[in-house]
């Protein structure tokens, strides 16, 4: 008889009032790729977390090629053949690229009793894990150097490094582009081949449908289908997912306000975006586009000079941009929240100034606040003491949008912002960017969903080489096939 290649029995786990598991039940084989889809907080992280280490199942049974095992930690797991690469990325920044792809497997250099690392070796086989993904980065640069999109394919070369029999992927696409995404799936198909059983988490369900042989549907704790490739299609998925269908937003027409925000955001092209206006930026990978995003922001080394509302403003940091009534949603969900804090906290704290009161904090006020908040944007569970780490991927998103909707900002930044979140809270922040451009505000997107970007902008401006080369208008129809050949995918 053929054991699984990994499975899980009857699996449960509880955090505090919260099942995040109920008798879960899973296996996948050696030679496949098993999706597991859901919403955020159906229970997905938790089982791979579980088959990763990181937590013990209340009850239930985890095995691996048949044998029962109980790890006590990641080691454990990756002992067992088990690699994981987390929605949340674990590199060192100040390391270089082979050090963090060599990291717990650094290959030595014997002088008798003493070692040294063996540097040469370690960045040879650095090259060599990075050329299967087609990537030719110089292997001695520090990971602080990269894109987010760069580091995600590091973190995956690590886990190539480790040969693993076992390899689950949490969202490794979500900041990657076609062409990348193409790279990564040769490289799955390869690792198929050899007999690799791979999990594979994902809410772009198109991709789903495209290379998994299974996919398992998880709602509310529990499996709610199962399926073989060729059984289900997106809107299977989804329905499966969510219990009831669900439809794409489309921007409907608004007739723009009075002039809002004058910027140069490349240095060179002035770029104006009036009240009740979605602008969009589009670019390829390394194109410069969300870091156009960020210099708006006052968050990289260059100094943007902006009008906001006829006023001019320097902008050397983000203080500077939030006085001028910016905010920013990040790509990466830590950097715009404080995550060993509370939903309370990280939603109060850009905005102490609006409930202070004689120089006291009017805390009734601000319990006011937050729990109308979590109610407008629908932030699950709504447990305002609960850290921020302790949420789902796009309820902590939905906590950013929250304490920029708490402040009233003009204009609002957003990098990515729904990248690795699931359809339903897609639609969710879809739906509340809308609300807040119609009620006078105005914002600018950075996607690498170009999709998303015809379906939401009034306008998008195509981005090359640091640069804004055209500018595509509703009124002349936006599309993905335009958008791809404006910035030259």
């Amino acid at each position: 008889m053929t054991h699984p290649a990994a499975s899980a029995e009857g699996v449960s786990k509880r955090f505090g009032a919260t099942m995040a598991l109920d008798g879960v039940d899973f296996a996948v084989a050696f030679g496949e790729i098993h999706a597991v889809v859901g919403e955020n907080g159906a229970g997905k992280s938790t089982l791979i977390r579980i088959l990763g280490g990181v937590h013990r199942p209340d009850r239930g049974v985890i095995r691996v090629g048949g044998e029962e095992r109980d790890f006590a930690s990641p080691r454990d797991a990756i002992a067992a053949g088990i690699v994981t690469i987390p929605q949340e990325l674990r590199l060192v920044p100040t390391l270089s690229i082979a050090e963090n792809i060599a990291l717990g497997d650094l290959p030595v250099r014997r002088f008798g009793p003493l070692a040294t690392i063996d540097r040469g070796r370690m960045r040879e086989q650095a090259r060599n894990v990075l050329a299967e993904l087609d990537l030719a980065p110089d292997a001695r640069a520090p990971v602080a150097s990269l894109s987010f999109a760069e580091r995600q394919l590091v973190a995956i070369a690590k886990a190539l490094h480790r040969r693993c029999r076992i390899f689950i992927l949490d969202e490794p696409t979500a900041a990657l582009e076609k062409r990348e995404i193409a790279r990564l799936f040769s490289v799955l198909a390869r690792m198929k081949g050899q007999g690799t059983a791979i999990i594979y988490i994902s809410h772009r369900l198109d991709e789903v449908v495209a290379i998994a042989d299974r996919c398992t549907v998880l709602r509310d704790g529990r499996v709610a289908a199962v399926a073989a490739r060729g059984a289900f299609s997106v809107n299977d998925l989804v329905e499966a997912m969510t219990g009831r269908a669900t439809r794409e937003m489309l921007a409907s027409p608004r007739p723009p306000g009075e002039l809002l925000i004058e910027a140069r955001p490349d240095g060179v092209t002035h770029v104006r975006m009036r009240k009740r206006e979605l602008v969009g930026l589009a670019g390829l990978l390394g194109s410069g586009a969300d870091r156009m995003i960020h210099t708006l922001f006052g968050a990289t080394s260059e100094l943007m000079v902006v009008e906001v509302r006829s006023n001019k403003h320097r902008l050397a940091s983000p203080r500077d941009a939030i006085a001028a009534g910016i905010g920013m949603v990040p790509g990466e969900r830590s950097l715009g929240l404080i995550m060993n804090q509370s939903v309370r906290d990280n939603i109060l704290l850009p905005n102490l100034g609006a409930i202070s009161r004689m120089g006291y904090l009017d805390r009734a006020a601000g319990d006011r606040i937050v729990a109308e908040l979590m109610e407008l944007v629908d932030i699950r569970p709504r447990q305002p003491d609960l850290k921020a780490s302790a949420l789902s991927g796009g309820n902590q998103q939905k906590v950013i949008l929250a304490k920029w909707l708490a402040r009233r900002v003009a204009v609002l930044l957003l990098d990515d912002p729904t990248q690795g979140i699931d359809v339903a809270a897609k639609a969710q922040i879809h739906a509340l960017l809308a609300d807040l451009v119609a009620r006078g505000a105005g914002a600018m997107i950075y996607s690498s969903d170009l999709a998303e970007l015809a379906r939401l902008c009034d306008r998008v401006l195509a981005v090359r080489q640091g640069r804004i080369t055209a500018t595509l208008d509703r009124s002349a129809g936006i599309d993905e096939p335009k958008l791809r050949s404006a910035i030259g995918g």
